[in-house]
Parts: C-alpha cells; sequence; structure tokens
C-alpha cells in the first residue's frame, strides 16, 4: 500500500476504540440476554467481529501487525434456524461490492450505450454515477458481475441469503425498505465471496508447500544415508576369494 493510500494513527486508534466500545456492548449484551439465542447478543457478536476485522486491518495497513481475531465463517455467522420446516415462499438477497477502478472506462461504456441508443450528447454518460445508472439500466447485474472489469469496476465483498417464509409478501409490501425486515433465523443459506477467504487458502496452500518441501529433503537425506552406508559395504566375492 502506497503513503498516501496508509491510514492515520489517529484512524487505528480510533478503530481500537471502536473494538473497546463494541466489547462492553457485547458483554452487556450476554449479561442481559433472554435465552440462549438471543438476537441482541447476536447482534452485539456481529458488530464486535465487525470492528474487529475493521481495526485488524488499519493495524495492518498502518504498522504491518497483526491482531489474534478471526473473522468469523459463513457457517459461524448464522444463529440457529428457526424458520418454517417446509417454506412456501422465499426470498434471495444479493449484496455485491465494487470500486470504480477505472472511471474513464465506465465512461466509455456509458457513452457507447447512449449511442445505441440514439441518445449522444446526453448528461448522463458525463459523470460517474450518471454511468453507473446506465450501466446498470443496461445490463443484467449478473452481467455486469462477470464482464466487471470491461465497465472499469472492480470486485469486493459480496453475499448471497435465502430467506424462507411461510407466506409470499404482499406485491409492494416491501419495495420501500427492501432489506430492513431480514430475519436472520430465518435465512437457509449464505454465500459469502471475500479475498479474506483467499488469504486463508494461500496460507494452507504455503503450509502444504513447506511440508512437501521437507518431505522431499528427507527423502534426499535418507537416500544420501542409503549410499553411504553401500560404499561402507565390501563386496561379498572379496571375502571368498
Amino acid at each position: 500500500m502506497s503513503d498516501a493510500a496508509q491510514p492515520t494513527a489517529a484512524e487505528v486508534r480510533a478503530a481500537a476504540e471502536a473494538v473497546k466500545t463494541a466489547l462492553d456492548r457485547h458483554l452487556a449484551a450476554v449479561e442481559r440476554r433472554s435465552g440462549e439465542d438471543d438476537p441482541a447478543v447476536y447482534e452485539a457478536f456481529n458488530q464486535l467481529a465487525a470492528a474487529a476485522e475493521v481495526y485488524d486491518e488499519l493495524l495492518y495497513d498502518r504498522y504491518d501487525e497483526v491482531t489474534p481475531f478471526e473473522i468469523p465463517g459463513a457457517e459461524d455467522a448464522l444463529p440457529p434456524y428457526t424458520g418454517p420446516e417446509e417454506p412456501n415462499a422465499l426470498s434471495v438477497l444479493i449484496r455485491r461490492d465494487y470500486a470504480v477502478a477505472e472511471p474513464q472506462r465506465l465512461l466509455a461504456q456509458a457513452q457507447r450505450i447512449e449511442a445505441a441508443d440514439g441518445d449522444e450528447g446526453s448528461p448522463a454518460s458525463g459523470t460517474v454515477h450518471g454511468a453507473l445508472g446506465l450501466l446498470f439500466g443496461e445490463f443484467e447485474p449478473d452481467e455486469i458481475a462477470s464482464r466487471h472489469k470491461e465497465f472499469g469496476l472492480e470486485e469486493g465483498d459480496s453475499t448471497l441469503w435465502v430467506t424462507a417464509a411461510d407466506e409470499p409478501a404482499e406485491p409492494g409490501e416491501w419495495l420501500e425498505a427492501p432489506f430492513e425486515q431480514v430475519d436472520a433465523q430465518q435465512v437457509v443459506c449464505r454465500f459469502d465471496v471475500s479475498a479474506v477467504f483467499d488469504d486463508e487458502v494461500d496460507a494452507l496452500d504455503d503450509e502444504d508447500e513447506e511440508d512437501a518441501e521437507d518431505l522431499e529433503d528427507l527423502d534426499t537425506d535418507l537416500d544420501e544415508d542409503e549410499d553411504d552406508e553401500d560404499e561402507d559395504l565390501e563386496p561379498l566375492d572379496a571375502d571368498r576369494r
């Protein structure tokens, strides 16, 4: 990371204070919990995990140091399922994060869309937010995900949640606030994509490579020892002469 992009010491300190606050809130929620699956404890746990993750990243970026905190995986992040045994409806919630890595490429793609629609010269393609509106209005989200580099975007984290319900929602019922009424205990499954998981896999791969190299070195040493022993032995025919 370049010096210009490094977090300041004050930002790292603020992140550390946020972890302390989250710890206090988590302890308070645990002390007041109403049962084994108290949603307040679950929410406080998630806030503590998020604060610890931010602090860990800033600490590493600023000082090249790490913490012993572990980011919970998807299998640890969901409370026990308490939704209907035989759901009659489901909702699929998707979040994908992108960084606008190449604004000029994004603007060029937006201008091509306008030209194809006969709207050349429209002010929409002259700004990044206008270009994004054109892009997502023209292509399906899955197509943008598969072609994000063409559009000057860089992928961030993403997640997909499948939640169950007894009955389908009424038309237009949740359009004003589509993501505010998610019950974590009715999530059937979720699938997360994050660079942090790639780092964990890379670390495991490095360990496997080191183990393989150690085994190769051991085999080489054993072969050399066997060769030395063979050289020390005198041929049997020589004894019989």
